[in-house]
């Protein structure tokens, strides 16, 4: 006869696990809203609150079938080595109600880090997620070439549609429309960040491809998001996308095939700014900082110097704890090392430093610098000391987020809402994928 007892401790994880099936769907809806930005942050918000009563329902019990310790604390310590920062800075901060204000409603992002971890803490929920995510980039990616062809965005056609139905306001204005220098594809002329989330998310689609299809499959789907970034993509996306063929492209192609890829990519690019001025111009801005003249280094950085000048400044004027996050745009004018001259973005301050070891310095000062770097540890340590298996399961969302960070490059601000909470998301699905529980081993019946 079998006792209850013996029952009970092997149903429990999956009775725990099963009410959390959910969760990769709450994922992929946030990702797949990020055309309608108040939608996904709608998400994010709902998310977090489902995970906080869900989990303050069972008495956060059952915890451990959720995620492995480790997942948990390494998720934990991820988003306080971004959070704490933040909160830091406002002492002192040069707008200190606004950056305290930002570091309390950044803090709905911990319990949805946790869901986000919960979603990939097992194999139905990887496949789920890294196959959505791949599908999302992939429908985005083929929507954007129809672009290319025609010159219009199918899927952004749509939700400008839906969005003058109901509300009898476009998504994007006349001058929006008029300034657009590079393709918008879903998310539109009003938000040209395409080039950046599909070079950030790229590595999921071709994993994607090379796991199903093997070397035809990664080379074609490496073109069609190649040509999309060219097209759509800052040099900064072109930067990141180069890092993601060449760590996702050599351990299946080895480097003779993939020097090849990249000779081919080369003359694709070379092909394509013979056809589009626009790619030709920002190809005829890089080569102007082969030049020593400072201004035309300037002028290939689209003023980036003139922002990094002053970013030294706030770094040198408030190098503890910053002038706070988010308050950049407020400093700017301190420091403004060219002040009163037109800037090569146009009227204003700059906004936010565009490189994330200056922003972090220059927002959150040294002491926001080596929180970050201790969060880049414990992940580094956490995929040294992580086996084979686990290792290959989470390396789709390790490049995903190595490249977004990648210090030698350009990026967008991360303490905004947009990419802070993509960057998040990254690094949760790292720490989710990486520490997930092994499989079970299989029972013995006879």
């Amino acid at each position: 006869m079998t006792n209850s007892a013996d029952i009970a401790p092997q149903a429990m994880p999956h009775a725990t696990a099963a009410g959390w099936r959910w969760a990769p769907h709450w994922v992929l809806a946030f990702v797949a809203l990020w055309p309608a930005p108040g939608y996904a942050e709608a998400v994010v918000v709902l998310g977090a609150l489902a995970a906080i009563v869900k989990l303050a329902a069972s008495r956060f019990r059952g915890g451990a079938q959720l995620l492995s310790g480790p997942a948990w604390a390494l998720t934990s310590v991820l988003f306080f080595a971004y959070w704490l920062p933040e909160l830091l800075s406002a002492v002192g901060a040069v707008d200190p109600g606004r950056t305290l204000r930002e570091a309390l409603v950044d803090l709905r992002y911990l319990p949805f880090l946790w869901l986000v971890a919960i979603a990939v803490a097992d194999g139905r929920g990887r496949r789920l997620t890294f196959g959505g995510l791949a599908v999302i980039m992939g429908i985005w990616t083929l929507d954007a070439l129809v672009e290319v062809v025609f010159d219009t965005s199918p899927l952004f056609w749509g939700i400008d549609a839906a969005k003058q139905l109901i509300s009898g306001r476009p998504m994007c204005d006349l001058d929006a429309l008029a300034r657009a220098d590079r393709l918008g594809g879903v998310l539109g002329p009003c938000n040209l960040k395409l080039g950046l989330v599909l070079a950030s998310l790229s590595p999921f689609v071709l994993y994607a491809a090379g796991r199903r299809w093997r070397t035809p499959g990664w080379v074609v789907a490496a073109a069609a998001v190649g040509i999309v970034i060219i097209f759509a993509g800052s040099r900064a996306s072109w930067l990141t996308y180069a890092l993601v063929l060449l760590l996702s492209g050599w351990r299946l192609l080895g480097w003779k095939r993939l020097l090849a890829v990249f000779g081919a990519g080369i003359v694709v690019i070379i092909a394509v700014s013979l056809a589009s001025p626009e790619v030709r111009e920002r190809l005829q801005r890089t080569t102007q900082a082969l030049q020593a003249d400072p201004a035309g280094v300037d002028v290939a950085l689209s003023g980036r110097t003139r922002i990094w000048g002053a970013a030294l400044c706030m770094v040198r004027e408030h190098p503890i704890n910053g002038v706070g996050a988010r308050g950049f745009r407020e400093a700017f004018p301190d420091c403004d090392p060219e002040a009163g001259a037109v800037a090569a973005w146009g009227e204003g301050p700059a906004l936010h430093a565009h490189q994330i070891v200056l922003e972090v310095l220059s927002e959150t000062g040294i002491v926001g610098l080596l929180l970050w770097l201790s969060g880049v540890a414990l992940a580094l340590r956490a995929w040294r000391f992580a086996g084979p298996s686990a290792r290959e399961r989470a390396r789709p969302a390790m490049l995903a987020l190595a490249v977004t960070v990648f210090p030698l490059n350009t990026h967008l601000a991360f303490y905004s809402t947009f990419w802070g909470a993509l960057t998040l998301m990254l690094a949760a699905l790292y720490a989710g994928s990486l520490l997930a529980h092994a499989p079970a081993p299989a029972v013995r019946t006879d």
